[in-house]
This record gives structure tokens, C-alpha cells and sequence, in this order.
């Protein structure tokens, strides 16, 4: 299973954690099955860009320090199960998934200032179109 945590700054499992997932540098995508990594730098894409690269990856879930109720909305829309960390780094997130240990995000959860993220005041949108 393909797995996504964005992160600061790409160092396979030893990648610290972003703090919110439309903020990310980075993602890096863990394959659970073989154990590996693969980073994927988010260029500033807009959040709707990032999550079609997730789909392209086949991402099946990710982990996000903080994230936007909208982005929450549409990566739940595609498919995509939300957990939120509990660890500093990749692999500590990583094997707290594996344990069952990581809750999923919910709405109640999310970043209640990006409550209205569509267009992030500039003027664009998601369009579900990604």
C-alpha cells in the first residue's frame, strides 16, 4: 500500500513531518509492502494539483500533521483515507499506522481556518476536475 506524509524536507523515513498538508515542500510516498520511499516535491502546487499527484501515485492514504477542511472533503472524494500524526518523522508515523494506532482525521479535526479553501483568496478553485 502506497502511503503519503508530507514533509519539510525529504529524507525518506527519517523526514520530519509537515505541519499542514497544503503547506508541504514535500511529500514522501512509502511503499508498506516493500519498504520503500519515493519524494515527490509539491513544486507550490495548488491543493488541487497535490491530490491528483496522490491519485496518480495510487496513495491510498496519507498522514498529515494539519489539513484544511476542504482538502480533507476531496481527498476523502477520491478515495483517499486521512490519518493524523502523532509522531515527529515518517517511520514513527509510519509504524503507528501499521499498529492501528493513528486516528483517522475528521472534519472535527481539521484546520477550522481553511474552513472556506476552494479558492484560498486567490481567486482559483478546485473545480473536482483534478
Amino acid at each position: 500500500m502506497n502511503v503519503c506524509i508530507p514533509v519539510n524536507k525529504p529524507e525518506n523515513g527519517a523526514s520530519p513531518v509537515c505541519a499542514h498538508f497544503g503547506s508541504a515542500p514535500a511529500f514522501v510516498i512509502a511503499n508498506t509492502e516493500a519498504g520503500t520511499y519515493r519524494s515527490v516535491t509539491t513544486g507550490g502546487q495548488h491543493m488541487c494539483g497535490a491530490i491528483g499527484t496522490l491519485q496518480k501515485e495510487n496513495v491510498a492514504s496519507i498522514i498529515v500533521g494539519g489539513i484544511g477542511m476542504g482538502a480533507l472533503n476531496r481527498l476523502a472524494a477520491a478515495g483517499i483515507q486521512v490519518f493524523a500524526a502523532q509522531h515527529a518523522t515518517v517511520d514513527e508515523n509510519l509504524a503507528a499506522l501499521k499498529a492501528g494506532q493513528l486516528p483517522l482525521m475528521s472534519l472535527d479535526g481539521a484546520c477550522a481556518h481553511h474552513g472556506h479553501e476552494q479558492g484560498h483568496g486567490q481567486g482559483h478553485g478546485c473545480g473536482q476536475g483534478s
